[in-house]
């Protein structure tokens, strides 16, 4: 493996680990990336971000950053070419604001159906189903923001879309 200056550790399946992935590629980092089983935290993992014990964790130039958009952040204004959040402040505000909605809103109700699955109890049958409700109904709202434009900048890729595209990843499984 070669060395970078630019370390992740993460977990193949996580939607937070591969927002920082894609934010890494687009400025064109290159970095190395350091598997970590979730469900057996490493001595690592639990070193570096001692606090959450989770990943996505970057190192950079030794320096350790944590939680997937406070990664982003960082990337964004350490690697300043391509940019990934529009220069006008209000649209910046209008990102962060729906990045904020898709990771409190979406994944609360998503968490929520998946907590009751498998329970066949009526009370957790309602649960369920007012979780897929509500998860529908905030699918919607981010929907709403595209505007038929290819991204949600339009036409290049950014901010909002590193933030939310773990969305489209996980469509398949929830369609099961």
């Amino acid at each position: 493996m070669a060395s970078h200056e630019v370390k992740l550790l993460g977990f193949w399946v996580s939607p937070f680990v591969h927002r920082v992935e894609w934010a890494l590629k687009l400025k064109g980092v290159e970095y190395d990336y350091i598997e970590d089983d979730i469900y057996n935290k490493s001595p690592l993992l639990l070193e570096l971000n001692h606090v959450h014990k989770k990943v996505p964790v970057m190192v950079h130039g030794g320096k350790v950053i944590v939680e997937s958009f406070v990664i982003l952040e960082y990337i964004e204004e350490t690697w300043k070419e391509g940019p990934l959040l529009p220069q006008d402040p209000y649209k910046r505000a209008v990102s962060r604001f729906w990045a904020k909605f898709g990771e409190e809103e979406l994944l609360r109700h998503i968490y929520s159906f998946w907590k009751t699955r498998g329970l066949l109890c009526a009370p957790m049958k309602v649960r369920r189903k007012k979780a897929v409700k509500s998860a529908i109904d905030a699918l919607e709202k981010i929907e709403g923001e595209i505007k038929g434009n290819s991204f949600f900048g339009g036409e290049t890729i950014g901010y909002l879309d590193i933030a939310l595209g773990w969305i489209s990843y996980w469509l398949p499984v929830w369609d099961e």
